[in-house]
């Protein structure tokens, strides 16, 4: 079927708003305060820090704890204002300003938690390779689910109740929560290195992963027929993924300091399986394992590639030229059949994405819709507050009743 091309939304480049620096250690999670110029912060130097703004436009701590150890996540709901801390010695705690309870969830330290205010509960991950939620009033333990290696994403979709889990084996797994057990619905696995980043859209039903294989996974949950989108973008760990419904972008961040903002307003196509052959599918020339082919044509045996257009078997010879597919998710060149190679239009290779560098290595990302802000903590030590520029299609359209400042529309 041949791809749709709907016109791509305007992108600039980031403008950098705000640094805030001043941590003994690596900030593990940080959040924007919707509405309010503040930020939130967890470092490994065990400090829980809201953050700010001042008349001089810098960030200044007004709120500041430490805990007894390092906080590894954080989960911020504006609504209730309340956050969950997860904590390196297996713990869960629940606070405003003051500690509200806290629990043991974990034998390890805890990976991701995740506040549901619909259900009151809190979800949580740890390096022991399980999976629980308690009760955010009492912090009862309400389930248990161990999974098969250490989780590091964590997404739950309200309104059916499922819980989509990454682990460091590749796989994504979903389970169907109840109140006090869960079963297993399906297990799927794309990736060739461990989940690092899971993000769900409930409007259109579609989970991405990240990995350290430096790619990202687009499951067509909604769809039901098991669609699968790759998108090649980043030339290391993927560190985080954020979602922007109104405009149909996906953010993605990597440990290089890559930030990159996907078009999803495109019909993208599914790369094909590779094929098995024992000689080129183009020039019938065989491979070095195919003997008796070599012995009966005289001939030497060649390596094999494949297209990453078509998915046939073919040489090096046969494969001689490189080029993006977009469509396909290759935003950077890729080994394509000479056939292949001609038949591309400059229309599909027209890119879906933009690269932009935050010029520090990433390990965490936010990103705050009200205002198109986004929020980056890295091993530097430092946060940084930019103007993602992803609001300028909803702004454009009338979308917003509060446009950002810094939108050039």
């Amino acid at each position: 079927m041949a791809a749709e091309i709907h016109p791509r939304p305007q992108t600039r480049k980031p403008v950098l708003l705000s640094k805030i620096e001043g941590f003994q250690d690596v900030v593990n999670t940080a959040v924007i305060i919707p509405k309010e110029d503040g930020v939130i912060s967890v470092s490994q130097d065990r400090t829980i820090r809201v953050w700010l703004k001042r008349d001089s436009g810098q960030y200044w701590p007004s709120v500041y704890h430490t805990m007894p150890v390092a906080c590894s996540c954080m989960s911020f709901n504006p609504e209730t204002r309340r956050i969950s801390l997860g904590l390196e010695n297996g713990t869960v705690s629940v606070c405003l300003l003051n500690i509200i309870h806290t629990h043991t969830s974990h034998q390890g330290g805890v990976t991701v938690v995740l506040f549901v205010l619909e259900m009151e509960w809190v979800l949580s991950t740890g390096q022991d390779k399980s999976f629980t939620w308690h009760c955010s009033e009492s912090g009862q333990q309400l389930g248990t689910y161990q999974t098969t290696a250490w989780v590091s994403g964590l997404q739950f979709d309200v309104e059916t109740r499922h819980a989509f889990v990454g682990d460091h084996s590749g796989q994504v797994t979903i389970l169907k929560l109840e109140q006090d057990n869960c079963s297993l619905v399906t297990t799927f696995k794309g990736h060739t290195g461990n989940v690092t980043a899971l993000c769900w859209d409930p409007v259109q039903r579609v989970l991405f992963s990240g990995s350290s294989d430096h790619s990202i996974i687009m499951w067509d949950i909604g769809g039901r027929k098991g669609t699968a989108f790759e998108l090649q973008g980043h030339n290391d760990k993927v560190q985080g993924l954020c979602y922007a419904s109104h405009t149909r972008q996906l953010i993605s961040c990597g440990s290089d300091g890559g930030i990159v903002i996907w078009s999803m307003d495109v019909t993208r196509q599914e790369t094909p399986e590779w094929l098995d052959s024992d000689s080129c599918q183009k020039c019938e020339q065989p491979f070095f394992w195919n003997f008796k082919q070599m012995w009966d044509s005289k001939k030497i045996g060649l390596r094999q590639h494949h297209c990453r257009k078509c998915g046939q078997a073919v040489c090096g010879k046969c494969s001689s030229k490189r080029s993006t597919i977009p469509l396909m998710g290759f935003e950077f060149e890729v080994r394509v059949c000479d056939s292949c190679h001609d038949s591309i239009t400059d229309e599909e290779r027209a890119p879906t994405a933009t690269f932009h560098d935050s010029k520090h290595s990433i390990i965490h990302m936010q990103y705050e819709p009200t205002r198109g802000w986004l929020l980056t903590s890295g091993t530097d030590k430092i946060i940084k507050v930019t103007c993602a520029f992803v609001c300028i299609c909803a702004c454009a359209r009338g979308l917003w009743e509060q446009m950002c400042k810094y939108c050039p529309v």
